[in-house]
């Protein structure tokens, strides 16, 4: 057996009786959906068309949402569905990034991860989705491909079929017969074109409310011409949506505007602040413990005083970095799943285990330091702690760089798939150890027997960073939507953060202040770093996730 959808949308009537049906038989909760009808709008007044298309789950034949996930809460069956269980699932919202169709969804009641599963509780009693079933022109076809003889099998077969985003390399098994363009791809119509007024619904408020249409009659109609916003229109109907031509001005018409708005059911972020400061505290921890090593080796880190702050400032990183992991987590209480029941393609599984290492090797290199400090140790310990050290450093480099690839097992956001991102991570690990070091050298004079010269440590590694910045933002991008994610950041609406935060202040600014000698300066300087560096992996983790996948 090997499931998979038809959608032929010649005969879809944008009904919407799938997605009801789904929502009554799956009991999916208000605000979110397992299918969902898009459609498009194309073309001049009066010579305007509607396509409408059936979206969901494509349960693909290669999901990356199942190697991503950490605790195999998504899973594929064999016989092709891509199920999840919730009472598994500890709410990572990885499976959200990993999904090139924005097919997954967070439950508002659990904090769970769901999505279509074909409605897999009917297919063992041998029923068909309700979504099938409930069809009123057969537009919705399901049953098994490797059956020549399935009406499935042969819908494909004699028809024109497309599937979405092929390019993934997803292998998607929803097919659509004669698939309208911009409806599979949302960006194959320009949302905002110059020169062409756009209709959005709008609250009180001003926020835009068209990406949810069916709460459209809660609301004024407004016409947003670029950034201008009109008041409510005539002609509006009375619960607040349009029954006829909407005038916006002086003989103007809404009707003899270019309709190019793709509709879709809606669109979530669903990694916020605490993953760019998970980022940045994870550099700063990583870096102390791998400078801390490396300074050891070179015999150099004479002062176990020292040492014993550099730790602690890595140590309570690190502590922050856990910290913010657990606590972004839909439901935290299961976080000890990832060790309890491990999938260990996801890197985020990878990752936590590095982590962890790295954090109890770290604590016990910085235990050494403090009671070696303090002459609760003896010197003779000197060399257990020389190799507790040695061992840490492929863990804190681990730990450092591990994002990268877990990034890499998001597809669903184009930008992160950069193969300069372990690179640019391992950097960071060195920006943040400087920063860390120059921290504590600014407050001792003894500092500069401890790591030779922290102040020309940050500037070679802010140096590397701001290359590795400009190599990643001028080159050509892959795909679309990476050269979108990266037009944001650099010249669109992320680009005075990037500029003036993660650029200005992250990177000229403490290159400016580490030539002061001041111990003030140096502060200020680490200061300024850390935050650049925050502001930069804010947007670096926005930008992508703000671009529709549906």
């Amino acid at each position: 057996m090997n499931y998979g959808f038809v959608i032929d949308t010649r005969s879809c009537i944008g009904c919407h009786a799938c997605s009801t049906a789904c929502k009554s038989e799956n009991e999916v909760p208000l605000g979110v959906h397992r299918t969902w009808v898009k459609y498009t709008e194309t073309g001049r007044y009066p010579d305007v068309r509607r396509n409408f298309q059936v979206t969901r789950c494509n349960h693909c034949a290669n999901p990356p949402c199942v190697r991503i996930c950490p605790v195999a809460a998504m899973v594929q069956r064999p016989d092709g569905i891509v199920d999840f269980d919730g009472d598994a699932c500890i709410g990572c919202k990885a499976c959200l990034q990993a999904c090139p169709y924005d097919a997954i969804y967070m439950d508002p009641g659990s904090d769970t991860a769901a999505k279509c599963n074909f409605c897999a509780h009917r297919v063992e009693q041998n029923l068909e989705p309700a979504c099938v079933v409930v069809c009123p022109t057969h537009a919705i076809l399901a049953g098994d491909l490797d059956d020549p003889a399935s009406e499935i099998a042969r819908a494909i077969a004699g028809n024109d079929v497309s599937v979405r985003k092929p390019e993934q390399g997803t292998a998607p098994k929803l097919f659509y017969v004669q698939g309208h363009a911009p409806s599979l791809h949302p960006t194959a119509l320009p949302r905002e074109p110059d020169g062409v007024a756009m209709v959005d619904v709008l609250d009180a408020d001003g926020h835009n409310r068209s990406p949810g249409y069916a709460d459209a009659a809660r609301y004024e109609v407004h016409i947003r011409i670029g950034d201008d916003v009109l008041p409510p229109a005539r002609g509006s109907g009375v619960q607040g949506v349009p029954s006829g031509p909407i005038h916006v001005g002086e003989g103007r018409m809404a009707g003899q505007m270019v309709a190019q708005v793709a509709h879709t059911a809606w669109h979530v972020i669903p990694w916020h602040w605490q993953v760019p400061a998970y980022l940045m505290t994870k550099s700063v921890g990583a870096g102390a413990f791998f400078l801390l090593a490396v300074a050891r080796l070179l015999s150099v880190d004479a002062f176990p005083v020292l040492r014993a702050w550099v730790g602690g400032v890595g140590l309570v990183a690190l502590v922050a970095t856990t910290a913010l992991l657990v606590g972004d987590l839909g439901r935290p209480e299961r976080f000890l799943r990832i060790l309890t029941r491990p999938q260990w393609r996801s890197w985020l599984t990878r990752g936590a285990f590095l982590l962890i290492a790295a954090s109890l090797v770290s604590t016990a290199v910085f235990g050494m330091d403090l009671a070696l400090a303090t002459g609760i140790l003896s010197p003779g310990f000197d060399g257990l702690r020389t190799c507790l050290a040695t061992a840490n450093l492929p863990l804190t480099v681990g730990a450092a760089i591990y994002t990268a690839f877990l990034f890499g097992q998001c597809e669903g956001r184009d930008l992160w798939q950069s193969p300069l991102l372990p690179v640019q991570l391992l950097v960071q690990m060195f920006v943040g150890g400087f920063a860390a070091t120059l921290a504590v050298a600014s407050f001792s004079s003894q500092a500069e027997p401890f790591f030779p010269s922290p102040h020309l440590g940050l500037c070679v590694a802010l140096s590397l960073h701001g290359v590795l910045l400009a190599a990643e933002f001028t080159m050509p991008h892959a795909s679309e939507q990476a050269a979108r994610a990266a037009h944001s950041i650099v010249r669109g609406k992320h680009s005075r953060s990037f500029w003036w935060g993660a650029v200005g202040l992250g990177h000229v600014v403490p290159l400016a202040l580490v030539a002061v000698p001041h111990a003030g300066a140096a502060l200020a300087a680490v200061v300024a770093t850390l935050v650049g560096l925050y502001v930069y992996e804010s947007v670096f983790v926005r930008a992508p996730q703000e671009l529709p996948n549906s």
